[in-house]
């Protein structure tokens, strides 16, 4: 069966708060232009999971009236706490003591999957096509190798690979300008980064897992809107990360907790510290007697302005988290996000009215230059390689970086972050075994019910979406070496090390447990392990998340 054409002008890959922005403001400058967007979640929000806590600097931009619109950002940022946690303790930073960039003024509480669907109400009122449930499984290219658009996954294939009956080829989406928005490690955007060589000449870009929690709390535990952050306790000193606990209107509490993946104890669970966190005493209050709504997980561009790689190239641009614009220690890349997929767009547009297509839009990277997203990502380009230092130490030399950039003092120096994520484990003998007690079921839960609360599902006959370069890796290198971390750095239960009644181990992959975090793809030692695209509508289902 051939595949089936659609013609577009911009076809945007992903819609996140970047890939929406940019259809929006696409649209905006000119409204003749022919846009596309396509979304792997079964609906627009379905997949977008972020704390969060949002600087509306962007969305000021693109959307000035979006109060008086009925956008869903309601909960002002009243009150900031900073603790740093013992096994039994808590200090309180003095506010006064944090970098003014640490400082929540003027943001907003926020889901940013609410946002997202809101933003997409936007788009399509604009006249912006969206394809929710269509995931971008290949990048099309044409005879001189630029890049034309992108095929959507076959559906109806089955696990062994063979047609069934409901058996539906891709689509073709072809288009002048293709912008990927994939969000963090997009499958398709990392093979543009190998492709096209993007990544030459800048830093590598490092991760952290992020969990979260959506929890109805008792009345008289909620603080709307109250922001707490802390570092210390569960992780050890070495191992970077730290919590967030935000107070939204209606009863909510989002708590979540972020380990970085340079952390080297191959028997940490990020999941397990995460539960243990809540076991707190600082923490614990505000969860007894209320109720866990959601759970996720997503992995978090943590590299800064060293790792961001060359934007553009022949007929596309990486804008939003596909090319990675967190501001690490604000927590905060939602409008980093959204203003790079704005600036794509004043560039995707200006070429379009000259009449060029599938060329480099250089106009996009020159403008980032020049914004407040390079001065966002600069002012803090040293804060994450100090945390080599370790948790305390490093947490002194990011706040004097903060602070010199805050009286004036522009550090003439850009600091590296060394080895890549998946290379920094260390062989399990050499490293302490961590026993984490059992979840008691009211605070502290396991992966799969915490995975049921995701609403994620797969169709269980298709290709399995995990990939190993190697099946033989698992077992015979990772296991013996690393104790087969798999099985602890995925927060969903997806890896396992079964073994037989002789004892032979086996490794399994459950991919319909999948969150879509993409951390096995990051983390892996051995970068054994590939995620691609599952078939479109597959994955979680985030409510409010």
């Amino acid at each position: 069966m051939t595949r089936e054409v659609m013609e577009y002008d911009v076809v945007v890959v992903g819609a996140g708060p970047a890939g929406l922005s940019a259809a929006i403001r696409l649209k905006q400058i000119a409204p003749d232009v022919a846009v596309c967007v396509i979304e792997k979640g079964a609906e627009v929000g379905a997949h977008i999971l972020s704390g969060a806590v949002i600087d509306p600097i962007a969305l000021n931009e693109l959307i000035p009236d979006w109060k008086e619109k009925g956008a869903p950002v309601k909960t002002a940022v009243t009150q900031d706490e900073f603790l740093i946690l013992t096994e039994t303790g808590r200090f309180k930073i003095p506010n006064w003591s944090l970098p003014p960039l640490m400082h929540n003024d003027g943001n907003y509480i926020v889901s940013l999957g609410n946002l997202c669907r809101w933003l997409g109400e936007q788009a399509e009122a604009l006249g912006v096509e969206i394809y929710p449930g269509f995931a971008a499984a290949e990048v099309l290219y044409d005879d001189q190798g630029r890049v034309v658009g992108v095929a959507t996954g076959d559906m109806g294939i089955s696990r062994s690979g063979e047609q069934l009956a409901s058996y539906t080829p891709g689509v073709e989406l072809r288009a002048k300008y293709t912008l990927f928005a994939e969000g963090v490690r997009g499958s398709l955007s990392k093979q543009l980064e190998a492709r096209f060589n993007l990544r030459d000449g800048v830093e590598v870009q490092t991760y952290g897992i992020g969990l979260k929690e959506l929890w109805r709390v008792d009345p008289a535990q909620h603080r709307p809107g109250l922001v707490q952050h802390s570092q210390g306790w569960p992780l050890e000193s070495k191992t970077g990360g730290g919590s967030f606990l935000y107070h939204l209107e209606d009863g909510l509490v989002a708590v979540g907790f972020v380990v970085h993946l340079n952390y080297q104890n191959p028997h940490l669970s990020p999941f397990d510290e995460f539960q243990r966190f809540k076991t707190h005493p600082a923490v614990r209050g505000t969860f007894e007697g209320g109720t866990r709504i959601s759970y996720g997980a997503r992995a978090i561009n943590e590299g800064g302005l060293q790792s961001v790689p060359a934007l553009a190239f022949d007929g596309g641009a990486l804008i939003g988290c596909a090319a990675g614009f967190v501001n690490l220690p604000r927590i905060k890349g939602s409008h980093n996000a959204m203003k790079t997929g704005m600036l794509a767009a004043d560039a995707a547009a200006a070429a379009l009215a000259e009449g060029r297509s599938w060329d480099t839009l250089s106009a996009y990277p020159e403008a980032y230059r020049q914004s407040w997203v390079h001065e966002d990502l600069r002012k803090v380009r040293n804060v994450k390689p100090g945390l080599k230092l370790g948790m305390w130490l490093g947490t002194v030399w990011g706040g004097a970086m903060m602070w010199a950039e805050t009286i004036g003092l522009k550090m003439p120096f850009t600091l590296g972050h060394g080895a890549p994520d998946h290379a920094r484990l260390k062989p399990a003998a050499e490293t302490p075994v961590i026993a984490y007690p059992k979840p008691d079921g009211v605070i502290s839960f396991d992966k799969l019910s915490s995975v049921y609360l995701s609403g994620t599902n797969h169709e269980e006959d298709q290709p399995v979406h995990l990939r190993l370069a190697d099946p033989h890796v698992p077992i015979a290198h990772n296991l013996p070496f690393y104790d087969e971390p798999a099985q602890r750095y995925c927060p969903a239960g997806v890896y396992e090390v079964v073994r037989s009644e002789a004892g032979e181990p086996r490794f399994q992959i459950n991919a319909q447990n999948c969150v879509h975090c993409k951390t096995c793809d990051i983390k892996d030692p051995t970068q054994n392990i590939t995620w691609v695209v599952p078939q479109g509508g597959g994955g979680p289902t985030y409510p409010n998340m």
